[in-house]
């Protein structure tokens, strides 16, 4: 398998660990891996009445989660996030952006509100 399938895969792993790390917290999970012209975002979930667009990082080391997110990054999932948020937020919600940072043998790193949508 190459680099670039191998990485695919953990990113994919880590999703999946961080969509039930979130669930686990009562967060209900409205989408996975949600495609717009503008980029993707990696889980859609809600509690209550906040809708978090997450991006989720993975990384062989702790280390390196330091440089996973930069606000380049961030910038295009919050362009996702604008795209897609008719679909999930209703009247009277709020919403933001949140990071959570994965490295193997460590415990999720979430970043709460790394990013507010239309800012």
């Amino acid at each position: 398998m190459n680099t670039r399938l191998r990485a695919e895969k953990r990113g994919r792993r880590a999703e999946t660990t961080a969509a039930v790390y979130l669930w686990l917290s009562g967060w209900r999970v409205l989408g996975r891996r949600v495609k717009t012209r503008r980029g993707e975002v990696d889980l859609v979930v809600r509690r209550g009445r906040i809708v978090c667009f997450v991006e989720v990082k993975w990384r062989a080391s702790r280390a390196e989660l330091a440089t996973a997110i930069d606000a380049r990054r961030l910038r295009r999932v919050a362009d996702a996030a604008h795209l897609i948020a008719p679909r999930f937020v209703r009247a009277g919600d709020d919403q933001r952006i949140d990071v959570m940072l994965m490295a193997p043998r460590c415990w999720p790193r979430r970043i709460v509100n790394a990013w507010q949508p239309g800012a």
